[in-house]
């Protein structure tokens, strides 16, 4: 059983907390907890042994501020929408995940704005639903896609190369929930060819940056983030085999951090008890 907690600090939570698992003889297996001493906000992840766990959130709040988010045995296998455009290699290695249950959750179907990976998706008997965003609004293409997402109620969105902007307006419907990745260039070498432009600037750095999505493009809370080094003997397109090989990896590490309950938002950033 999971037991993730945030609330305002004050001695004696993790007495409190601990003498209650120990009043409904649940034995704790793992705690991770931090406190951001500028806002004053405690965070805890707990792993407890199975035991009966009825009434135990009524019980933690009784001890806790009154403004306390507590989830107690959080869905252990979350569900999931995929939404892509054309690069295949995020939604392969989660299609591949997914197939072998290692994921961590479970994927309902996949939206694309081409058919690109279409037959990607049916190899894995994978729901594909192509929704183009040629010659219709914005808000009519958001809403066609918020149809599909609506017959899933998914827990969160992943946005695996998805190369769209989302408005505010839809974003706003999944608070927190909808995750995305892509290279570390940003702000520097934004809109098409980023690669090209780095190699022809010569950058040293090239790495990923997976985030929930926010109404400010691009500056969620960050969840994961990776670099790997680059010298002059890369080229621009081995450049792009390995950011793509980065992002595959730390979208991965977000997706698994997230769906362990692991990760904690508050403002604009997050806390991440590994």
């Amino acid at each position: 059983m999971i037991i993730v907690i945030q609330c305002k600090d004050q001695v004696g939570l993790v007495a409190s907390i601990s003498a209650i698992l120990a009043k409904h003889q649940l034995n704790i297996v793992s705690m991770r907890e931090h406190v951001d001493k500028a806002e004053n906000v405690f965070f805890m992840r707990l792993e407890v042994e199975d035991g009966d766990g009825h009434h135990l959130e009524g019980t933690l709040r009784e001890v806790l501020p009154a403004d306390a988010i507590i989830s107690v045995n959080p869905i252990p296998y979350k569900k999931v929408v995929v939404l892509v455009t054309k690069e295949y290699h995020c939604l392969a290695d989660i299609l591949i995940r997914n197939h072998f249950k290692t994921l961590g959750a479970t994927v309902q179907c996949v939206i694309g704005n081409h058919t690109t990976l279409q037959n990607i998706c049916e190899r894995f008997d994978m729901p594909f639903y192509h929704i183009s965003h040629e010659q219709i609004s914005k808000a009519e293409f958001e809403q066609q896609i918020n149809n599909v997402i609506a017959q899933y109620a998914p827990d969160y969105i992943v946005l695996a190369k998805f190369m769209r902007i989302l408005s505010p307006a839809f974003v706003t419907k999944f608070p927190m929930r909808v995750i995305n990745i892509h290279h570390s260039f940003l702000p520097a070498f934004i809109g098409a060819n980023p690669y090209k432009r780095a190699f022809e600037r010569g950058v040293k750095l090239i790495g990923a940056t997976a985030h929930f999505v926010s109404d400010e493009l691009d500056e969620g809370p960050i969840i994961a983030q990776q670099i790997i080094p680059v010298n002059h003997s890369f080229t621009a397109a081995t450049m792009v085999k390995a950011g793509q090989e980065i992002e595959t990896a730390v979208l991965a590490n977000a997706l698994k951090l997230v769906f362990e309950d692991r990760v904690f938002v508050y403002k604009n950033k997050t806390v991440v008890l590994g």
